[in-house]
């Protein structure tokens, strides 16, 4: 995972002086202040971010959101981006910026497939994707591992040294980066096989060789008898409610989803194009999708080239940021290409198919391939060395995608060789599991109180 060092250059623009410059911030900004999490007592009430943030989504699926974050503490703050963003904004920061997640948490790492066909490992979520500081990342990653720590049964006192390894992973991995050249960072990436091998326990490479099978197993070849079916002599997707249904028939969803399509065609570059002209679209349903993006209008499209060779394609209504109160408004004034961009940016390889547009409607979506040999690990499945492991691959992919977009020297120079900036985000990963908890209690009492409306596995949930 290390690439050739970079000879030093005498100008004022030379690693040693941007390491330097990186250095100089602790003394505005002290590693050991990150270790800090007090919540304001201007703290926006948690359960009003979360109503408000569910405004202008559909209604009959708003209530499924809430029910799959009732799940757990875990589940929760899945779906609670919007509360960590506002927390995040009043945490301190160096002013050095990269292109964040956003909605950075362990289980939006995971393998994918890329242009070529082979597996790797990276960021795979980017619906809150923005230039912010690289700060808001790493806290709210680590948070997770925390988290998850606690929800596989770690005590706080070994979910604790969990993150701090995880933080120092993603130091280390900074500290290399700075040493390549620009172009070793653009091109390196973490595949299948290199995971596996770098996996120091056996149950861990169990767990990702799993993994794998599972991503490589999530094919349009694999989905596309178990999705579709022919219905009236026409091949159809498969009704699955509530999780995927078609529209009533009065509503013009079809024609609506064919314009959109025509659209999208034009943001794809001249060959893919071509490649997309192949094939004709047949039939569109929507879809329900994640955690936090429950209730957004997310649909799925079926193209054929021919009777048996099909595309899916995942369409995704793109919103606004959650960090833009905070960090500013995109410079795009399209969410679906600040989306597009932002994944380009952050991931080693993106879709052969993702592009946006804007539909009829007036709202902003982007289109993927629908789960295209997609896999990622669950927590129920892991154990403290697999959590240790997988947390500081994901790490790695995070600092890869950070030196993609930011300023690699010059944060590297901030955290040092020490451990001090590891300790201090591992203090505050607990103490925001603990504001986790205490948002996660006042929304299962909102829920109980009717205050939201909740739905788990098709019933109302009080």
């Amino acid at each position: 995972m290390k690439g050739k060092a970079r000879p030093a250059v005498a100008d004022p623009t030379s690693l040693a002086d941007r390491r330097a410059e990186g250095r100089a911030l602790r003394k505005a900004v002290a590693r050991s202040s990150h270790g800090q999490w007090r919540p304001s007592a201007r703290r926006i009430d948690p359960i009003a971010l979360l109503s408000d943030s569910s405004e202008d989504r559909l209604p009959r699926l708003v209530p499924i959101r809430y029910g799959r974050m009732l799940h757990s503490p875990f589940a929760f703050f899945r779906g609670a981006a919007v509360i960590m963003a506002a927390d995040l904004a009043t945490t301190p920061a160096t002013g050095l910026r990269v292109q964040a997640c956003g909605d950075c948490h362990l289980l939006n790492f995971g393998e994918f497939a890329t242009p070529e066909r082979h597996l790797t490992f990276d960021v795979n979520d980017f619906d809150e994707t923005l230039p912010a500081p690289w700060e808001w990342d790493v806290k709210r990653f680590a948070a997770s591992v925390a988290i998850a720590g606690r929800e596989i049964g770690l005590a706080d006192k070994k979910a604790r040294t969990v993150v701090a390894r995880t933080v120092r992973a993603y130091r280390d991995a900074l500290a290399d980066f700075a040493r390549m050249s620009a172009l070793d960072v653009w091109y390196a990436r973490l595949d299948a096989e290199t995971l596996v091998r770098l996996a120091r326990h056996h149950s861990t490479q169990r767990l990702l060789r799993r993994t794998a099978k599972q991503a490589r197993a999530h094919t349009v070849t694999h989905m596309f008898p178990r999705v579709t079916e022919v219905a009236r002599g026409r091949r159809r997707i498969v009704d699955e409610p509530p999780r995927v249904f078609h529209p009533s028939p009065g509503k013009p969803f079809e024609a609506t989803i064919r314009s959109f399509l025509s659209t999208y065609r034009e943001t794809l570059p001249p060959e893919r194009r071509v490649l997309l002209d192949r094939y004709n679209f047949v039939d569109a349903a929507m879809k329900v999708v994640g955690v936090g993006s429950v209730g957004t209008r997310c649909s799925v499209a079926l193209l054929l080239a021919s009777g048996d060779d099909p595309l899916l394609l995942q369409i995704k209504e793109a919103r606004p940021s959650v960090l833009e109160p905070y960090a500013g408004k995109s410079r795009f004034s399209d969410p679906g290409e600040r989306i597009v961009v932002g994944q380009r940016l952050m991931q080693a390889a993106s879709d052969i198919f993702l592009g946006w547009a804007r539909g009829e409607d007036g709202r902003s979506y982007y289109l993927r391939q629908l789960r295209d040999m997609k896999g990622a690990a669950h927590l129920d499945l892991m154990s403290r060395p697999d959590l240790v492991e997988y947390a500081g691959f994901a790490a790695w992919a995070l600092a890869r995608a950070h030196a993609r977009t930011g300023d690699a020297a010059r944060i590297a120079g901030y955290l040092g060789k020490n451990d001090r900036f590891d300790r201090a985000v591992a203090d505050f990963s607990l103490a925001y599991a603990d504001q986790n908890e205490a948002d996660y209690a006042a929304f299962k009492k909102a829920v109980r109180a009717g205050r939201l409306p909740a739905e788990i596995e098709g019933r109302p949930d009080r």
